[in-house]
């Protein structure tokens, strides 16, 4: 069907549109994103989009960047994390309303979307979302949940060089993003501190028996140039007092 697969970012688009196109599917990509902050953020993920699907001989469709009506839609939800949920709602709803009137006012058969590549996206909330945007306008929903597409979308995506953000795309992911990483980071931090005072008493007895080891073999060096000290002491002795000797005999 002639087929308009609204995308958050070209990392995610690429398992999507390739699983797509195989199921034989005329595609144009809509880039519909106000809930992109900052705006430099928006426009280099768009940047990275047009260029792949100018490779790839696609269209892009960008919506208008209003981050003002997403602010109104899903910004009311704020930080709190039991709002979550609800926020990301409002901003998958706003977005996928977006892509689905352009659908409709542009002779396209049905919508999809690339949001659940994602394994941190409320992969049931955009089903729930794409359908209730489809329905009014007669339009197919075509869901496909692409989360085990992720390791593979990182890997090419790594693999093309491409630009990969390490947040959805609000601010308030970025801020949680952000914390979270640093909640990670002294996680790992904890653990390690952990797993060395653990291992410490090991460490310890192990570095004391090396030492203890070294300590036995100076000693043993230590013995033995002493006795090779004794030895050349003796034998120099010895050849003094055979020198001494065979002086004397020559004087009688």
């Amino acid at each position: 069907m002639k087929l308009l697969l609204h995308a958050c970012c070209c990392p995610c688009t690429l398992e999507p549109l390739r699983l797509l196109l195989e199921e034989g599917h005329d595609i144009a990509i809509a880039y519909m994103n106000s809930n992109i902050h900052p705006a430099e953020e928006y426009e280099h993920r768009r940047a990275v989009l047009l260029d792949f699907a100018r490779e790839q001989g696609l269209e892009v469709i960008e919506g208008v960047y209003d981050p003002q009506a997403w602010s109104r839609a899903a910004g009311v939800f704020g930080t709190d994390p039991d709002q979550r949920p609800d926020r990301c709602r409002a901003c998958y709803r706003l977005r996928l309303e977006e892509a689905c009137a352009y659908a409709a006012a542009n002779g396209f058969e049905g919508v999809a979307t690339t949001l659940t590549v994602s394994p941190y996206q409320y992969t049931e909330t955009i089903r729930e979302e794409l359908e209730r945007a489809c329905e009014p306008h007669g339009l197919a929903a075509v869901f496909r949940d692409y989360r085990e597409q992720y390791p593979e979308a990182t890997r090419r995506s790594k693999a093309m060089g491409m630009y990969r953000q390490n947040y959805c795309g609000c601010v308030f992911s970025k801020i949680e993003a952000a914390e979270e990483r640093e909640a990670r980071k002294a996680e790992r931090a904890a653990a390690k501190a952990a797993k060395e005072a653990a291992e410490a008493p090991a460490r310890a007895a192990a570095e004391a028996a090396r030492q203890k080891k070294r300590a036995e073999k100076q000693a043993y060096a230590n013995k033995r140039a002493a006795q090779r000290a004794a030895l050349k002491a003796y034998k120099q002795a010895h050849h003094d007092d055979a020198a001494c000797c065979e002086k004397g005999n020559k004087a009688e």
